[in-house]
């Protein structure tokens, strides 16, 4: 009696069916077609879209979205080559993705087979594992491992290259070592030091002025409801970014946004949670000198990099929020009480910033005001709608007004700051809640990287609202070359073309349309809900005008 066999193709596709992996995004090429043989035997959906760029994004913003690992399947050479992108923007966000790339043949390794290039060797250093699949009994097996390391510490993705005839080869099912789904990885979530939680629950004790910055990591760890009960409970005003913000709905006493750097000077305790001190923090430097500073992370070596701190603990955001509030309770009410002025001089100081800048976003300039469309934008959301940002200064304008109605409702690219996610975080959060709105802001700049994969969108009937500011400019850079070199040099390698994206949307199968008077953003975007394609509503901004974040990029410095 013969013995059944599976091929390296198949013994991927259980892999990723026992890590819960629904879907896989991939563009086809002729080293990896038995991966996809596997995934319809496995049940498992596959997402073709046109560059590889946005298969890797994809993956990226699928484990944003499900907290599950995200999966992209790739051939070898310039197949892997144009992922790596997308695996570096996972790599400093610190997004889950497994990204799985075709290799020559083992059997004519160092013989210059099609596409060969040392694949692992460019990936280990934007990867928290990466290795060759050297047998077809292994696959499952590195696979798991693969998986493994993606949540070692602060999450990360992984890379395996499977040579063509490891993939294509049968072999005997009982020598196949297939790791049984739930059995072959452990929980990593710690809760932290507990005499380093004591300190900090006699720290807010003892504050008369603390604040909280809720990072990506809180969302990462799913720790949304332990956060809100820890500001509420504390009495702590809260600032959120990244994939943080959501935590707390807008019109929560505790949200705050406008006053941060106000907060970061006056506070006399200030708590980071799942932040490094990179570029977005100013390094660290922006917190005040005297203050007393604690960082929350996943990963011990953000901790204290770039500038000293009083207290570090490293582990899981939810279960160190809710263990400091535990420790915190029956030994604070004084200082719950005394907070009081400190909230009300906050809130006062962001009512003052909200005052100042309405005008600019109710104005009826045109060329419209950016301000104007991000605040149409911001009303135009629902609690089930999800906010993709794509671009540089228009971006950058969103991120001070739009506010997500609940946690997971945010997606922008994270500290690498690509260019270029949004069609790939849009294919991804529809496909992956299609009980959501999705909406993305794009600069025209932007969009124009992977704005092709719209009719990948249309292919595979993902409706989404998509929203272009249109300044035909790279305005973020056409700032810095301006103030660096003057007006009559501002205009070198930075501007696009007039590009009538709506016509675009029409071509490609979607709803599309052209906006020039501020007064139509909001009949437009309205019109392109209610189409129920994958749509591009065209706002033509003012190209003179820069968000206050572009001005003070500390790159022109």
């Amino acid at each position: 009696m013969m013995s059944e066999t599976i091929s390296g193709g198949h013994l991927v596709a259980k892999a990723l069916k026992a890590e819960g992996v629904e879907v896989i995004y991939t563009l086809c090429g002729g080293h990896i077609i038995d991966i996809y043989d596997g995934c319809v035997d496995e049940g498992i959906e596959v997402i073709d879209v046109r560059h590889e760029q946005v298969a890797a994004h994809a993956a990226d913003g699928y484990a944003r979205i499900t907290g599950k690992p995200g999966c992209a399947v790739v051939t070898a050479g310039p197949g892997t080559t144009d992922a790596v992108t997308g695996v570096a923007n996972a790599f400093r966000a610190e997004s889950p993705m497994l990204l799985i790339g075709g290799q020559g043949a083992l059997s004519q390794h160092k013989m210059g087979s099609l596409q060969d290039l040392p694949h692992v060797d460019m990936m280990t250093p934007i990867t928290k594992f990466a290795a060759t699949v050297p047998s077809t009994e292994r696959v499952a097996d590195i696979v798991s491992m693969a998986f493994r390391e993606c949540y070692h510490g602060a999450p990360g993705p992984s890379f395996l290259e499977i040579p063509r005839d490891v993939l294509d080869a049968k072999v005997p099912l009982e020598k196949a070592r297939i790791p049984a789904a739930g059995h072959y990885r452990a929980s990593t979530r710690q809760q932290g030091d507990p005499e380093a939680i004591e300190r900090l629950a006699d720290l807010l004790a003892h504050a008369e002025k603390p604040c909280i910055l809720l990072g990506s990591q809180v969302w990462t760890c799913r720790a949304t409801d332990a956060a809100i009960d820890f500001v509420r409970s504390l009495n702590v005003p809260a600032y959120m970014n990244g994939s943080g913000r959501g935590t707390l709905a807008p019109g929560d006493p505790h949200h705050f946004q406008l006053s941060r750097r106000y907060a970061f000077t006056e506070a006399d305790l200030i708590i980071i949670v799942g932040t490094p001190f990179d570029f977005r923090m100013g390094y660290g430097k922006r917190l005040s000198p005297t203050a007393k500073v604690v960082q929350i992370d996943l990963d011990y070596r953000t901790v204290g990099k770039n500038r000293d701190i009083d207290l570090g603990i490293v582990g899981d955001a939810g279960l160190i929020l809710a263990a400091t509030a535990q420790a915190a309770s029956g030994r604070i009410e004084n200082g719950v009480a005394r907070r009081k002025e400190w909230l009300d001089e906050l809130r006062a100081v962001e009512t003052q910033a909200y005052e100042k800048r309405l005008p600019r976003q109710l104005s009826g300039a045109q060329p419209i005001d950016p301000y104007r469309l991000v605040h149409e934008i911001n009303e135009f959301l629902t609690e089930d709608t999800i906010y993709i940002g794509d671009g540089g200064d228009i971006v950058t304008f969103s991120g001070q007004v739009v506010q997500p109605k609940s946690p997971g409702h945010w997606m922008d690219p994270g500290p690498l700051g690509t260019l270029g996610v949004g069609m790939a975080f849009a294919m991804a959060a529809k496909q992956a809640r299609r009980d959501k709105e999705v909406l993305c802001l794009f600069g025209d700049g932007a969009f124009s990287l992977t704005g092709w994969d719209f009719e990948t969108m249309v292919r595979f009937d993902l409706p989404f609202i998509g929203v272009i500011g249109n300044n035909s400019s790279m305005n973020q850079i056409r700032y810095g070359q301006a103030a660096k070199y003057g007006e009559d040099r501002a205009r070198v390698g930075n501007t696009l073309g007039d590009i009538r994206y709506g016509e675009f949307a029409k071509l490609l199968g979607g709803y599309g349309e052209e906006v020039r008077d501020p007064a139509e953003i909001r009949p437009a975007l309205e019109r392109a809900r209610q189409s129920g394609k994958p749509s591009l509503i065209n706002v033509w901004v003012d190209p003179e005008v820069y968000a206050p974040g572009t001005m003070n990029q500390t790159m022109y410095k």
